[in-house]
């Protein structure tokens, strides 16, 4: 596969709230979105990043405390449908969006991407889906962010046929063939949020990314096993799995240094690749 890291805006937190003992100057969190170009199933996403959809959306209370607590900035060339142009992607050409759970984020440009299949687990969309506005925003859910046919393009992993994984993936132990082919493996990373998923993929030299979503929020925290400030206990459904989750990153990564292991905000660790994986992966970044 050929993959592409990319992000679709930012918002902009304190860095203490994203790790224990980080600074209280803000930094940028980048929405990163990955393009996975599979040599039979064409162009798929890993997330989608922030959209235009996401101002409309946060316009009004009470999805507008989304908007205060965590500004965001996007800019007409990162939108995820002018950066797929760049590889001559056009919308309709991508057969799947793995998306790793619903915050807004991470699925604000899924009404974008018109023919695809959705491929998430299924309690994560399951205790959304009724929830009432002021509910929705303790999960910084936005119902206007669902494209309308949701429903018939949904493809929920089936979680009643996991796959046992090799000791090359411990302390990662069951995961999910997402595609058939063993080329995207699903895993859930609890905490976070409900049913959250990360993905392991190859690229065409055959190195190894895990993508791994909000399960940490910087790189520096799954290296030095570092969890946000205790605050954010309240916004995580389970602060417990959310440790387990992190400690488990940690150590994969300290047995597997060699797998580019990307959460889905961390801008230094996508600074980083942009020097570090060129040719091979392409990675567009705002100055």
């Amino acid at each position: 596969m050929k993959i592409n890291i990319l992000h679709a805006g930012y918002c902009t937190a304190p860095e203490h709230i994203a790790i224990h003992g980080g600074h209280w100057r803000n930094i940028r969190f980048p929405a990163m979105f990955a393009l996975l170009q599979h040599p039979h199933f064409g162009p798929m996403l890993f997330d989608t990043g922030y959209s235009h959809r996401f101002f409309d959306e946060t316009k009004k209370f009470p999805n507008r405390f989304h908007r205060w607590i965590t500004p965001v900035t996007l800019h007409e060339e990162d939108l995820l449908i002018n950066q797929l142009a760049a590889y001559g992607v056009r919308p309709q050409d991508v057969s799947r969006v793995f998306i790793s759970h619903f915050h807004a984020d991470h699925i604000a440009s899924l009404p974008d991407i018109t023919r695809s299949r959705y491929i998430y687990m299924p309690h994560a969309y399951a205790h959304l889906r009724n929830l009432p506005p002021f509910e929705g925003i303790k999960h910084a859910f936005m119902r206007g962010l669902i494209p309308n046919d949701f429903d018939d393009r949904s493809q929920e992993v089936d979680l009643s046929k996991p796959t046992l994984l090799s000791e090359k993936y411990a302390p990662f132990r069951k995961g999910y063939d997402l595609l058939g082919d063993g080329s995207v493996m699903g895993v859930e990373l609890p905490g976070h949020a409900l049913g959250q998923m990360g993905i392991f993929v190859r690229d065409e030299a055959e190195k190894l990314f895990f993508f791994v979503a909000d399960a940490a929020w910087l790189k520096r925290s799954i290296l030095e096993n570092r969890p946000p400030h205790r605050i954010t206990n309240l916004l995580f459904p389970d602060p417990a799995a959310y440790r387990e989750t992190l400690g488990n990153l940690h150590t994969y990564q300290l047995t597997h240094p060699e797998t580019l292991v990307i959460p889905s905000h961390c801008d230094e660790t996508i600074r980083a690749q942009k020097s570090d994986l060129a040719p091979t992966l392409t990675i567009l970044t705002r100055p």
